[in-house]
């Protein structure tokens, strides 16, 4: 039981404080002897203050030096629109972007065929041992379109492949590698343009070099993958192996025993067997006499002719086009034929979806129609009744159609990764819609059309060129913005130079003077929303 004392300290708690209070002022001696045995957490709890407040000083002080006393890296100023032109010159169809001078914005690398090489450089053909003209490999800034390195590579060049992985912990640095003619087989510094490698090709002088340069798996240990170029010699079509870190052939030539009306495509499965139309351990062996370091995959060896060694064609028609599906090694392959295009699975060769028949007018373009799920565009029909198909690459549907009349000759479709996890797709079109438009001097103009799924019934004219396109591309030049386009112009006729230009334009710099097309009937937005809700589009780099 509580005495009475403590019953009224429970009610009245503060009362008790209080009166405990008046009993310390009224006995000193107490009250000192208190002092001298207050706890040491007291104490401790003080330093805890004052380590506090001096962590809060230094990280105040480090974010103001930081802040207003060391200076921030000035970030590259990217140009909006640059362009440069090349006097009586020749541009080649090809067009690659890597940073190349480390400021985290793509630059640009491209070739073309001059006498001399710009007023930037003084290295001639003469210089490196050509006749002029030349082949002058170029790479300039894509902030703002200045040179960065520039010199003679080849007499002509036949093919171009940048980028090429090198040896697995080597230093040495990517390179673009270039089949030259008549017979020179080179390797570049992609950063600086020095020669790497140099060596005369064993191509026959009336062999013709087939596209693509491909890379093979690693054939010689090494640890770089190895080049595979294909040549032809009226019917016969021959494969040739090289180092891909020194440039030296490994053994001889080999027939593939295929003849050239075939498109090429290198296909890697996951037991690491190679084939190509035939399997490149069997070509490892005829230009060896030994089997290499190649895994047999008994299946797809089952899948081969006993005699010719060749893969069974799942093709309607002439193959126009081999094309991997974004993914790893093992993944589907995308087979457009003259009359008909499928979706293999890449380890079986089978169908994934019934052949859907088309005429198909252009290399298709992979994008993401619907968020996070991968779709093909197709050029469906000829230029005047072109139609573009997107179809869902896991079941084959047919998830859109525009009709979109093109003008021949017309350059290759792009497209770019959005924020939203779709894409916006870039097609060249007719100036105007439903008519041949021509220039006042007869040229016909071609138009850039941009198309983004959100807003499925209309295009938008960003625009118009009246000069012969070589090469064109739609690029994410800085991670998550500033997407723009690459053009190159040129003559139509390599044997006879003229105007060469290289152009870049800033996307959403031209939405603004953009023109709306609608497909069908018209939505509720006006023009000018339309314009804004592109202007809105946010875009980000490929994972």
């Amino acid at each position: 039981m509580l005495d009475h004392k403590d019953l009224e300290a429970e009610i009245h708690p503060l009362k008790n404080e209080e009166r405990k209070s008046q009993e310390n002022l009224g006995n000193p001696s107490k009250n000192e002897d208190n002092v001298k045995s207050a706890p040491p957490q007291s104490r401790l709890s003080r330093c805890r203050a004052a380590a506090f407040f001096l962590s809060l000083f230094l990280c105040l002080f480090v974010v103001f030096v930081v802040s207003f006393v060391i200076p921030c890296p000035d970030r590259p100023a990217s140009q909006r629109m640059w362009r440069i032109d090349y006097s009586a010159a020749v541009i080649y169809d090809f067009l690659a972007v890597d940073d190349i001078n480390g400021d985290r914005i793509q630059d640009v690398l491209f070739l073309y065929k001059n006498t001399n090489s710009s007023n930037n450089f003084s290295r001639s053909c003469v210089d490196e041992g050509f006749s002029s003209p030349c082949t002058f490999a170029a790479a300039v800034s894509g902030a703002n379109g200045s040179t960065l390195w520039e010199r003679p590579v080849a007499q002509d060049v036949a093919l171009v492949e940048c980028a090429v992985p090198q040896p697995r912990g080597s230093e040495a640095p990517s390179a673009c590698i270039l089949v030259g003619r008549p017979s020179s087989f080179i390797a570049v510094n992609l950063f600086t343009g020095e020669t790497l490698w140099n060596h005369s090709s064993s191509f026959s002088g009336n062999a013709s070099i087939l596209s693509p340069l491909l890379q093979v798996p690693d054939v010689d240990g090494d640890g770089a993958p190895d080049l595979l170029v294909l040549t032809q010699e009226r019917e016969e079509v021959s494969g040739h192996l090289y180092s891909g870190s020194t440039g030296h052939q490994i053994g001889l030539r080999g027939s593939l025993g295929v003849d050239g009306e075939s498109g090429f495509l290198l296909h890697v499965t996951r037991t690491a067997s190679s084939l190509c139309g035939c399997s490149v351990k069997g070509l490892y062996e005829k230009v060896t006499g030994s089997g290499g370091p190649f895994k047999s995959d008994p299946h797809w060896e089952s899948m081969l002719n006993a005699t010719t060694r060749r893969m069974l064609s799942h093709s309607s028609g002439a193959v126009r086009y081999l094309m991997h599906v974004p993914g790893n090694a093992g993944a589907d392959v995308l087979l457009v034929g003259s009359e008909a295009f499928v979706l293999l699975d890449g380890q079986e060769l089978t169908p994934r979806w019934t052949p859907k028949a088309a005429h198909v007018l252009r290399k298709p373009i992979f994008g993401r129609y619907k968020p996070d799920t991968l779709a093909v565009a197709v050029e469906n029909g000829t230029g005047t009744d072109r139609q573009i198909l997107f179809l869902d690459l896991g079941t084959g549907a047919v998830l859109c159609s525009l009709a979109l009349p093109s003008l021949p000759g017309g350059p290759l479709s792009a497209s770019l990764p959005t924020a939203d996890h779709r894409s916006a797709f870039f097609f060249w079109g007719l100036h105007e819609l439903g008519s041949t438009s021509e220039t006042e001097t007869g040229e016909a103009r071609h138009s850039l059309y941009m198309f983004h799924p959100t807003l499925p019934r209309v295009l938008l004219e960003l625009a118009n060129v009246s000069t012969h396109i070589v090469a064109f591309d739609a690029v994410l030049f800085e991670p998550s913005r500033h997407a723009a386009y690459i053009l190159l112009t040129g003559p139509a006729d390599s044997e006879a130079p003229g105007l060469v230009s290289v152009i870049k334009h800033k996307v959403r710099d031209l939405v603004p003077s953009s023109r709306v097309v609608r497909l069908g009937e018209g939505g509720p937005d006006s023009d000018q929303a339309i314009r804004d809700r592109f202007s809105r589009l946010r875009y980000q780099s490929e994972a």
